[in-house]
């Protein structure tokens, strides 16, 4: 999994929990102010991504900082997903 492959699912995930295209994020956009996600729709796209990148969130894990911007997010994603595949092996 490479960060191309998270914005992707990213883009994927918030034109579904927005109901309106989302594409060609950039790493400096703000999840909350340019995109105007808010804690509900922040809950349904990690919901939405579990599911496309079996993602797996740990609430107790979460920080407002890995929200701040898509590079944030992705940064985020992929240690969790590496932490993920770190524990499988």
């Amino acid at each position: 999994m490479n960060r191309s492959d998270v914005t992707t699912a990213l883009e994927t995930a918030l034109s579904s929990v927005l109901d309106r295209p989302v594409i060609e994020l950039r790493g400096g956009t703000r999840l909350f102010d340019d995109l105007h996600l808010d804690s509900t729709t922040m809950l349904e796209m990690l919901m939405e991504l579990e599911d496309s990148l079996g993602l797996e969130v740990d609430p107790e894990e979460l920080d407002a900082d890995d929200f701040e911007t898509v590079d944030t997010f992705t940064d985020f994603a992929l240690a969790q997903l590496s932490a993920e595949h770190g524990k499988a092996a």
